[in-house]
């Protein structure tokens, strides 16, 4: 934490941006999964800009819709690469100012379960409801699908699942016991008991490639601009691989 400090200061203390004066705000659509690092994000560019960041969170697809009709966003942290592509495509994201800033990582996890074997766990079938969040809406939700189509058991699993609206709800329903486990996002449980964690193999899942655009709404918000920029920053970067996640 100390030498996370330390790259965070020396990180915005190199950092100049043009939006500091007059303060301005950028509303900023973010997954779900991304809640606590980009509430930590955020604060420190407020602290270093003195803008200020509006973040509202919730699953890529839904937050998408909300998007297309018309809700009124400067940036997207989109949860995959999806997304971000066909908002440049169908004309609500800047062409240019997509980048990847983060790889999310799959596990399965339960504080009930010893899933350190979740593969073995997962065949063996001896629970009663699994938490996914919803494959459609959210792109954790389709890799935990994907994992179990890779591993020949989607038939059989199917009807115990639990569909979370978005990866929080998702853990929600895990910790609260309502599922016996589920398919979260590794940022969501760093700490936990090895048996409570399985990493599952990048092999049997797409690739979560997270990227962020900035919409047309914020095309002319300098501060939506510096926001994206401090994002990519080694001091934002130092806090995203804290968290859990891999980077480019």
């Amino acid at each position: 934490m100390r030498l996370l400090c330390r790259l965070l200061c020396a990180g915005l203390a190199t950092l100049a941006f043009a939006s500091r004066a007059p303060a301005a705000e950028v509303n900023a659509a973010v997954a779900a999964n991304f809640t606590q690092v980009a509430t930590d994000i955020a604060t420190a560019f407020e602290r270093v800009s003195g803008n200020h960041v509006n973040l509202s969170f919730g699953a890529t697809g839904v937050l998408y819709t909300q998007i297309t009709q018309g809700a009124p966003f400067d940036v997207f942290l989109s949860a995959d690469d999806k997304r971000t592509g066909a908002a440049i495509k169908d004309g609500f994201g800047v062409a240019g100012t997509e980048f990847t800033y983060a790889e999310g990582k799959l596990v399965l996890f339960s504080p009930m379960v010893d899933v350190s074997d979740g593969a073995a766990v997962l065949k063996a079938g001896a629970f009663q409801h699994i938490a996914i969040a919803d494959p459609k809406a959210a792109p954790y939700g389709a890799a935990g699908m994907a994992v179990l189509d890779t591993l020949g058991l989607t038939a059989a699993v199917t009807p115990r699942i639990v569909t979370g609206e978005n990866i929080n709800q998702t853990l929600q329903f895990v910790t609260s016991g309502n599922a016996d486990l589920g398919f979260v996002a590794l940022s969501q449980v760093l700490g936990k008991p090895a048996t409570q964690v399985w990493m599952v193999p990048q092999e049997d899942y797409p690739a979560i490639w997270q990227n962020a655009v900035i919409l047309t709404q914020g095309k002319d918000n300098a501060a939506a601009r510096d926001f994206l920029g401090f994002l990519k920053s080694d001091a934002a970067v130092a806090m995203i691989k804290a968290a859990g996640y891999g980077t480019p």
